[in-house]
C-alpha cells in the first residue's frame, strides 16, 4: 500500500507520492493503470518526491505523464508539492530539484505560489530540435496553422498563434506535431490568441498526456513566445481552461511563474511495488 495526495493547479491533475523515507518503483504499466480515469486515482502526471540531491533543496521531483513516460519538468505539479512542502517545512519559500536543475518557489504577494521555472532555451540544439532552425518561425504546419515558435522550459513546446483558441480542438493537431520528426523528444503543442499585451489566450496539448486543463511549463513557454514576436510585455496573465496562471520573464532570462493549487483528497494505492 502506498500512500499519496491528489492535488491540483488549475485543474492540472497530479498523483503525488512521497518517496523520500520509503522508495518505490512503479513500471510503465502501473503509473498509467494510477493515471487512468476509470480504473485508478486518475491524473495527468505522477510525481515521486526522492530526497534531495543538493543540499539547497527540500526535495528531488521525478515527473510521469499519464501515459508511462517520464517528463522533464511539470509547472502545475512543481507548484503543488512545493505548497505542500513548505506547509511541512513552515516556510514560504524553499527550492526543489528537478532533472532540469534547482527551482526556487515562494508564496508571493497575491498568495500564490510562485516557482522559477529556470531559464528559457531559445537555440534549436537546447529545445531541443532535430535540426538548425529559426526557433521564432519554424517552418513546420498544423493543419491550417503555421510559422510556430520553438521554446525550451525544462520540456520542448511548439506554440502557434491563431486568431481564436477557443475555437480549436487541441486533440485534432495536437498528436501529429507531438509526434513530428523535428522534435526528437517529442513536443507540448500549445494554440494561443493574444487578447491584449498582458493576457493571452491558452490550450494545450500536453506530450504524453494529451489534452488538459492546464500546462504550467507551456504558460510559461506562450509567454516568452508572444514576447519575442513582440506581441506582449513580459510579464502577462495566461488564461487556460482551467483558470490563469501569471507569468513573469525577467531580465535574466528566467521564467517565474505564479497561480493557486488545491488538495483534492488522499488516500492509498492497492499495488504490488518493488523497491526504487
Amino acid at each position: 500500500m502506498i500512500p499519496f495526495t491528489k492535488m491540483h493547479g488549475i485543474g492540472n491533475d497530479c498523483v503525488i507520492i512521497d518517496a523520500r523515507v520509503e522508495p518505490y518503483a512503479l513500471d510503465d504499466d502501473q503509473i498509467r493503470l494510477v493515471a487512468d480515469r476509470r480504473s485508478g486515482v486518475g491524473c495527468d502526471q505522477l510525481v515521486m518526491i526522492e530526497p534531495p540531491r543538493n543540499g539547497h533543496a527540500v526535495g528531488f521531483l521525478r515527473f510521469y505523464n499519464s501515459d508511462g513516460s517520464e517528463a522533464q519538468a511539470c509547472g502545475n505539479a512543481t507548484r503543488c508539492i512545493v505548497s505542500r512542502l513548505m506547509r511541512e517545512e513552515d516556510t514560504d519559500r524553499l527550492a526543489v530539484e528537478t532533472v532540469a536543475g534547482l527551482l526556487p518557489a515562494h508564496v508571493d504577494e497575491r498568495g500564490l505560489v510562485a516557482v522559477d521555472m529556470g531559464p528559457a532555451q531559445l537555440d534549436w540544439q537546447d529545445i531541443p530540435l532535430s535540426r538548425a532552425m529559426d526557433t521564432l518561425h519554424l517552418d513546420l504546419t498544423a493543419g491550417p496553422y503555421a510559422d510556430p515558435v520553438a521554446v525550451g522550459i525544462g520540456n520542448p513546446h511548439c506554440v502557434f498563434f491563431i486568431d481564436d483558441a477557443d475555437a480549436i480542438d487541441p486533440a485534432e493537431h495536437g498528436p501529429a506535431v507531438e509526434h513530428d520528426s523535428l522534435f526528437p523528444e517529442r513536443t507540448n503543442v500549445e494554440f494561443v490568441t493574444v487578447r491584449d499585451r498582458g493576457l493571452i489566450r491558452m490550450r494545450v496539448w500536453e506530450r504524453g498526456a494529451g489534452t488538459t486543463q492546464a500546462c504550467g511549463s507551456g504558460a510559461c513557454a506562450v509567454a516568452v513566445a508572444a514576447a519575442r514576436r513582440g506581441l506582449t510585455e513580459r510579464q502577462v496573465e495566461v488564461v487556460l481552461d482551467g483558470g490563469s496562471l501569471f507569468i513573469d520573464w525577467r531580465s535574466d532570462n528566467h521564467v517565474v511563474m505564479s497561480g493557486p493549487v488545491a488538495v483534492a483528497f488522499t488516500g492509498t494505492l492497492d499495488i504490488a511495488v518493488g523497491a526504487a
